[in-house]
């Protein structure tokens, strides 16, 4: 069965609010496998990047579901170096190729590259006018990178795809997002590989109160916030575990006590101070 919560985006596209993603899946039958399980779980919405470099596994675990490519929403992401080169038509194309698809239902610019988004977002309007992708977007977009982009393109990005979590909610950001009618979308919203969030002593405690684990509870408080969730895993308990989140309801009282845990703690990289 198809997991239900969807969000509209300022488009009219809709996405499935609980997201695979595959960042730092290695190519080959490990991708394959994870994204072919998702999708025989309920997942609908699959989220790589070129330079994850597992696009065409990924497109191979849609092939095998056999899910029909029409009830899918595939995002994938055009990268630094790409945008440096001014080549965003050409590595839209090689993203397409890899998958193996004609279309995808987003492309983001991966990161805010200095001197360089601007153009690369003229080339995102010019797909998106020629129907070759159902909506554009932006990851790890600031307020002043937002509004440039604002001010001089003409379609307004669907999404902001963040790192976000209970240590680091960005909560002026989303108000700003919010106010432009760009949805978010969390990445890391676990806390990232390595990190401790899912021990954290809070969590811990009201996960157990709802009979949850601590990372459902986390999924949950970004659903009820309206935020698009793109947990990773590549087992298949834990894939159906991220999904398990519609048979309860976090009260007001703990959602702000969750809230309340913001360290403004990234585990990524910092879109003001990236170097790559």
């Amino acid at each position: 069965m198809a997991i239900q919560s969807t969000i509209t985006l300022n488009n009219g596209t809709v996405i499935p609010q609980i997201g695979l993603g595959v960042f730092r899946t290695p190519d080959g039958d490990t991708t394959v496998n994870a994204v072919q399980t998702a999708l025989e779980n309920g997942y609908r919405h699959i989220d790589t990047a070129m330079i994850y470099r597992n696009e065409t596994s990924v497109g191979e675990g849609i092939r095998r579901s056999g899910v029909p490519r029409g009830d899918l929403f595939v995002t994938t992401k055009l990268w630094n170096d790409d945008i440096r080169a001014h080549r965003g038509k050409e590595a839209f194309q090689e993203s397409l190729d890899r998958l193996g698809m004609d279309y995808v239902d987003l492309y983001l610019i991966h990161w805010p590259v200095a001197e360089a988004f601007e153009e690369s977002w003229m080339e995102l309007e010019k797909l998106y006018h020629e129907g070759r992708v159902r909506a554009i977007g932006v990851s790890n977009f600031q307020v002043r990178h937002l509004e440039t982009i604002l001010k001089n393109g003409t379609v307004v990005p669907v999404v902001n795809q963040i790192e976000r979590h209970p240590l680091l909610t960005q909560e002026p950001l989303i108000e700003y997002c919010r106010a432009h009618s760009i949805e978010i979308e969390a990445w890391s919203p676990l806390g990232g590989t390595g990190g401790n969030l899912l021990q954290n002593e809070t969590l811990v405690r009201l996960a157990a109160k709802y009979g949850k684990s601590p990372a459902q509870l986390v999924i949950r408080w970004d659903l009820q916030q309206d935020i698009v969730v793109l947990s990773k895993s590549v087992h298949e308990a834990r894939i159906r575990q991220n999904a398990d989140v519609y048979d309860f309801e976090i009260t007001p009282e703990d959602m702000a006590a969750i809230s309340a845990l913001n360290q403004d703690l990234r585990t990524g990289a910092d879109p003001d101070t990236f170097t790559f």
